[in-house]
């Protein structure tokens, strides 16, 4: 019977996955190089551990390290919407590991249930609940990791307004994770600058291909997001996208 399910959940995944390709192969001819999230801001930082009180089944959560990791990070509108219209907010972490560049993909979303699984347009960029959406695999089953964003006062909604901001101000995010219908435990919090006034068009995240320490990924995640994320990067040349 498991073995059914399992059949059927990837023959679904795999649709969905043809059906997404599609639609960003059609998004990509009018609008490149990136057909969502084109214009964003890059951030860096530090990642600082606080510690979890509970396991997650991920070394990268659980093995704190002793000292703050700096990272890289870019957020962007997702259809490119005008400041004053709700959006989907992409959030993507760049970090050092001792196993090479790991990727984290954010975007906005509930952090209820269903909420933590739909996408979520919003005004603020930086205020409200940051999701994976789809879980991570662990030694203790599925894992989401979540952000929050800071509660204090509101940020400019426009990126270039946005930029400013964070360069004089850093803006404090919280790192969660939880299964899929648990509550979320906090282990690490990042503070995060304006890094350049320029966006990075050859900034390119792939949490699938660059994946955190001591995770997996399901068969069904893969077969439903990488054709389309293998489409729109498959004309980045070897050196070009940043590590």
């Amino acid at each position: 019977m498991i073995a059914i399910v399992r059949r059927l959940t990837d023959g679904a995944a795999a649709v969905a996955g043809v059906l997404l390709r599609g639609v960003f192969a059609a998004m990509t001819v009018v609008r490149r190089p990136r057909p969502i999230h084109q214009r964003g801001i890059v951030l860096e930082g530090e990642l600082v551990w606080t510690g979890a009180d509970a396991a997650s089944g991920i070394s990268w959560i659980d093995d704190a390290p002793d000292d703050p990791v700096a990272l890289t990070a870019r957020l962007s509108r997702s259809v490119g919407l005008p400041p004053w219209s709700p959006d989907v907010i992409g959030l993507a972490f760049r970090i050092p590991t001792a196993a090479g560049w790991a990727d984290v993909e954010f975007a906005s979303t509930g952090s209820g249930v269903p909420g933590r699984f739909m996408l979520m347009p919003r005004v603020a960029p930086t205020r409200g609940f940051f999701g994976t959406l789809l879980p991570y695999r662990s030694s203790r089953g599925p894992v989401l990791l979540g952000a929050r964003g800071e509660t204090g006062a509101r940020r400019p909604a426009d990126l270039p307004g946005l930029a400013r901001s964070l360069r004089r101000t850093p803006w404090r995010v919280q790192f969660v994770f939880a299964g899929p219908t648990g509550r979320w435990h906090p282990f690490a919090e990042a503070s995060l600058r304006t890094a350049t006034e320029q966006d990075d068009a050859h900034l390119r995240f792939d949490a699938v291909r660059r994946p955190i320490p001591g995770s997996g990924t399901y068969r069904w995640t893969r077969l439903a997001r990488q054709p389309s994320y293998r489409h729109v990067q498959h004309d980045e040349q070897p050196g070009r996208v940043r590590p």
